[in-house]
This record gives C-alpha cells, sequence and structure tokens, in this order.
C-alpha cells in the first residue's frame, strides 16, 4: 500500500506543481497587466486549490503508512529525526511546510473572492500563490524526484 501511494503522491506533485505555477504567473500578469478577471482566471485559481489540497490529503495518508514519517519518528525518536538531515526533511520539514502551503493557497483564494475588482483580484492571488510557491519549492525532495 505504501508504495502506490508514494507513486501517486510523486506524480500528482508534477500536477500540483505545474498548476500553481501556472496559476501563480497568471495571477502576476493580470495584476500588472492591469487585466480583467475573467472565469479562466478564477477557474484557474480554483484549480490550483483543488489540486493542493487533494495532494494535501494523499500526502497525509503517506505520512502514516510511510516508513518516512511518522513510523521513522516513533522508532528513532524526535532527537535522532532532527539530527539527521533527510530524515527531517521527509517527517518534519516536507510535511510542515507542505500543510503551510496549503494554508497559504487557501487564505489568498479565501481573499481573492472577497475582493470586488480585478486588480485586487489578481493581486491577493499573486502574494499567495507565489508565497506558497516559493515554500513548495524549498522541501520539495529535489534528488527523490531527479532519481
Amino acid at each position: 500500500m505504501y508504495e502506490v501511494i508514494q507513486i501517486i503522491h510523486s506524480y500528482w506533485a508534477y500536477l500540483v506543481l505545474f498548476i500553481v505555477v501556472i496559476a501563480t504567473i497568471n495571477a502576476i500578469a493580470g495584476y500588472s497587466g492591469n487585466k480583467e478577471y475573467g472565469p479562466k482566471d478564477f477557474r484557474l485559481a480554483l484549480f490550483a486549490l483543488i489540486v493542493t489540497h487533494i495532494q494535501f490529503l494523499i500526502g497525509l495518508v503517506l505520512y502514516f503508512v510511510s516508513p518516512f514519517g511518522l513510523q521513522n519518528i516513533t522508532n528513532n525518536g524526535m532527537g535522532e529525526i532532527m539530527k539527521d538531515s533527510l530524515m527531517r526533511l521527509y517527517a518534519v520539514e516536507h510535511p510542515l511546510i507542505m500543510i503551510i502551503t496549503v494554508i497559504v493557497i487557501t487564505i489568498g483564494y479565501s481573499k481573492h473572492k472577497k475582493k470586488l475588482v480585478s486588480k485586487p483580484k489578481f493581486k491577493m492571488l499573486a502574494i499567495f500563490y507565489t508565497i506558497a510557491l516559493v515554500l513548495m519549492l524549498s522541501r520539495i525532495p529535489w534528488t527523490q524526484w531527479f532519481n
């Protein structure tokens, strides 16, 4: 079961990264280009929100079934996990930062819906989605992705 969830989580991550990059670029372009906020922009922001939430749920399941997540902390103790950078990445840093990423995307999406005109809508999305993208990029286990 672990291997199947790991594969799903890994491949879904490519989609999440792609969609969040596109949504972020779209928000920045819309804000800086003084474009009208339209249905395409709404759907793109919503799709980024949806795929990140799905990835969060997959990751949550993975955290509990993976030998690198909660089992690793239980078996080795938090002190040992924090001494090893790879174990710390998988058991603490990656999950924590990705949870924060999902929260930031959710807040940005919610705040943008309350704005009535295009420029502030794009501004909210640009700020929050850019922060989320930077956070996401900072804690992707790149060595796993390129092996």
